[in-house]
């Protein structure tokens, strides 16, 4: 029987710090294009973040355990990158979205790593195996992106 332990709080609680990361790096990257279709896709995937993460708040909440709320030093080191390329960049858009790229990557091997823990309840199972597929449909449409851009 799976059950919600300690260590499966602490890694959730890592992925919805990691989704509320990306929600602002996405959110940057909006903010930084003037591209028509980019602005839009970016303004998207920080929304869909928004989501992902009310989805694992209530998760974490309803099996009791405590929301941590934080902001990581890798996170914010990220985003202060994403600006400085930005700036000096000659292609801000092909620069952030092989920023975009390289972050969805990141957050698949973090969901594929919580997935392995054995004792997640069913219920968050799914929900992390939603947001995964997801994000692997997004890799997939930001690669194309950038081929057209």
């Amino acid at each position: 029987m799976s059950t919600y332990s300690e260590a499966v709080g602490e890694k959730l609680n890592g992925l919805l710090e990691k989704t509320y990361d990306a929600e602002k790096g996405f959110k940057k990257a909006a903010a930084n294009t003037e591209h028509t279709y980019l602005k839009s896709y970016f303004e998207k995937k920080a929304q869909q973040r928004y989501d992902f993460g009310h989805e694992l708040k209530n998760e974490i909440k309803s099996f009791g355990q405590e929301v941590d709320k934080g902001d990581s030093l890798t996170s914010k080191a990220h985003r202060t990158w994403m600006d400085v390329k930005a700036l000096f960049s000659s292609d801000n858009d092909e620069a952030m979205l092989e920023e975009a790229i390289r972050g969805e990557k990141a957050s698949l091997d973090e969901y594929n790593d919580v997935l392995k823990e054995h004792t997640l309840p069913p219920s968050t199972a799914m929900i992390l195996k939603n947001q995964k597929s997801s994000i692997q449909s997004a890799l997939s449409t930001v690669k194309r992106l950038e081929d057209i851009h």
